[in-house]
């Protein structure tokens, strides 16, 4: 299959931007062809995406990132698994095939709507900064910010994975299944092979650079010196035994004993980048349940994760604040696109003062999403042309702590997981190593994040602390954006997507297009991207939404025409199941 690839665009910016990173490779999407050999159900699920129709079922649906998780997460639900069952499954084979977006080396943010109570949960396994952490981590000897890739590669930007424990708390909870049969699946395609898709191979010769740094992922994806292949059958057997040890002895066979200890002794031991994850930090490790975060947007409840993640507030504030006004104009419309624009660069304000582990700073949840504060920041859109500029706002707090804004750098890689089971329980959950191939560091076959580079570089900007900074045990900020709408007290959609920083463009703008412009799960999932942070409206290359460009030009705004690699995964609920996958990625949705 023919593959293109997108260079690295980094973006520079003063002030609170500092580095923004763009989504780095785009390969083009697979067809059905690269994985023919899986079923009949996934050469019809691709079908239908590559037709722009969404898979229709009765009882339950998946949509997820690589067909080999979706079968595998099926196969689980077909035999009367729950959500959480499948969620095992889907995330131990999303580990093995599409390493360099989530596995057990990282983290994950889950979001549950359990069918029995009625109720919503949400479960953090984000990783932790180690306890040795301060501050000054990603800083060189003059207190200057280190590069981003010279933090990135190597032990110093490996938090405490929590994708482990959180998979076992969310099978304790809601889960029917045997947690060694749910690993079952992973382990066998590991122990006999599978065959490497083109975004994995584009990937890998992308990143050949920085994969070759660590001998043991060198071995791996770069043998013989060559990059891995499309097509080409892949096998990993310590990825297995890994799995084997989790089989017998649960999550405490990752945090404790020999996996802990390679782990640590990886993170310590990597040449020119150590880093300071101790065996202390992976014993001590817990996933959070905590409230979600709900907001309301056209008699509908959006509901989703709260910090650390920015995600269901960034999103919460962007609905709220244009809850008032009529987008029926459609997503090519001028003014609609200046609404939503500047709505989100209004939450992006917001995100970038206050927003950040909740365990360790005041984080003014419900002043973000009162409806009074909303309203009175949506005034700012009654205009008719961009903001010239946007600052953030003084939402109600019950505290006087004063912060900077933050200068984190978020790149994107990621995985979003969408599931309905046949009791009606619905999963959301978005997964992540955060740079593609995280920290490159390799260890009993899988990856280790980067994810302490989601962390402001810089401490305090001229005195003042800023929120997201370094601090030992905290989880750093994330934009990750899990989510499930209500309307009437029952879930009628579940949605997220990898993305970075953008993914909380990608989910707002999922659900407006669903609710707002009547669109179906599949073309809400594959409608061409707008999407304004800081005040660059960022255009998706090579679809009609580049007709937009003198438009929001003459509007103000600065536009930039680039690949927006998105991953929705989408299913939407009511008079059956209709799920949809994003054509960028090779996800697809399956259904019964």
């Amino acid at each position: 299959m023919r593959m293109t690839l997108t260079a690295l665009a980094v973006c520079l910016a003063g002030g609170a931007l500092a580095q923004q990173a763009a989504d780095s490779v785009a390969p083009e999407a697979a067809g059905a062809g690269a994985f023919e050999a899986i079923s009949s159900d996934v050469t019809a699920a691709f079908v239908a995406k590559d037709a722009g129709k969404p898979v229709m079922a009765e009882n339950w649906m998946i949509a997820a990132a690589n067909p080999y998780a979706v079968k595998a997460g099926a196969d689980v639900l077909a035999a009367g698994g729950t959500a959480a069952d499948a969620l095992v499954a889907v995330q131990t084979v999303l580990g093995l095939v599409e390493p360099q977006s989530s596995g057990l080396g990282g983290g994950a943010f889950l979001v549950w709507y359990d069918a029995a109570s009625g109720e919503i949960n949400t479960l953090d396994g984000r990783e932790t900064a180690p306890l040795a952490a301060t501050p000054q981590l990603f800083q060189d000897d003059t207190g200057a910010p280190l590069k981003f890739f010279d933090a990135v590669v190597g032990g110093r930007s490996v938090g405490t994975p929590g994708t482990p424990a959180l998979l076992e708390a969310a099978h304790a909870r809601w889960g029917t299944q045997n947690w060694a049969d749910l690993l079952a699946p992973a382990m066998t395609l590991a122990e006999e092979g599978f065959t490497v898709s083109p975004r994995l191979a584009g990937l890998v010769a992308y990143d050949a650079e920085r994969l070759a740094k660590s001998a043991t992922t060198a071995a791996y994806f770069l043998p013989g010196g060559q990059p891995i292949t499309a097509g080409t059958m892949l096998k990993n057997p310590e990825y297995a035994r890994t799995l084997s040890v989790l089989a017998d002895q649960g999550a405490h066979g990752f945090y404790t004993g020999d996996i802990a200890a390679d782990i640590v002794a990886t993170v310590q031991g990597a040449k020119g980048n150590p880093g300071i994850l101790s065996a202390m930090d992976l014993s001590i490790y817990q996933v959070r349940e905590r409230a979600a975060v709900c907001a309301v947007y056209r008699a509908h409840d959006v509901c989703g994760m709260g910090p650390p993640s920015s995600g269901a507030l960034a999103v919460g504030q962007i609905l709220g604040l244009l809850d008032g006004y009529d987008l029926s104009a459609g997503p090519q419309d001028p003014n609609v696109l200046r609404l939503i624009g500047d709505a989100s660069r209004l939450a992006f304000a917001d995100r970038g003062r206050y927003v950040a582990d909740s365990d360790y700073v005041p984080v003014p949840v419900k002043g973000m999403l009162d409806p009074s504060y909303l309203a009175e920041r949506a005034k700012l859109l009654s205009g008719d042309d961009a903001l010239p500029q946007v600052a953030p706002g003084t939402p109600a707090f019950d505290h006087a702590l004063n912060w900077a804004d933050d200068m984190a750098i978020e790149l994107p890689s990621t995985s979003h997981i969408s599931i309905v089971d046949g009791m009606g329980n619905v999963a959301s959950m978005t997964t992540t190593i955060e740079n593609a191939f995280g920290s490159r560091l390799m260890v009993r076959g899988f990856l280790l994040n980067n994810e302490l580079t989601d962390f402001s570089f810089r401490s305090h900007v001229d005195g003042v602390p800023i929120a997201n900074r370094v601090e030992p045990g905290k989880r750093p900020r994330s934009s990750m954006a899990p989510t499930i709408v209500m309307k009437d007290g029952k879930p009628v959609l579940a949605v997220g997507s990898p993305g970075g920083s953008r993914i909380i463009g990608y989910v707002a703008g999922a659900i407006i297009a669903h609710v707002d412009w009547g669109m179906d799960v599949q073309q809400a999932a594959s409608l061409p991207h707008a999407v304004n942070r800081f005040g660059t409206y960022d255009l998706e290359e090579g679809t009609d939404m580049v007709v937009s460009v003198d438009a929001l030009e003459n509007l103000g705004y600065k536009t930039s025409t680039r690949a927006l690699t998105s991953g929705l995964h989408m299913i939407a609920i009511g008079d059956g199941l209709s799920g949809g996958a994003d054509p960028r990625r090779e996800g697809i949705a399956l259904g019964q």
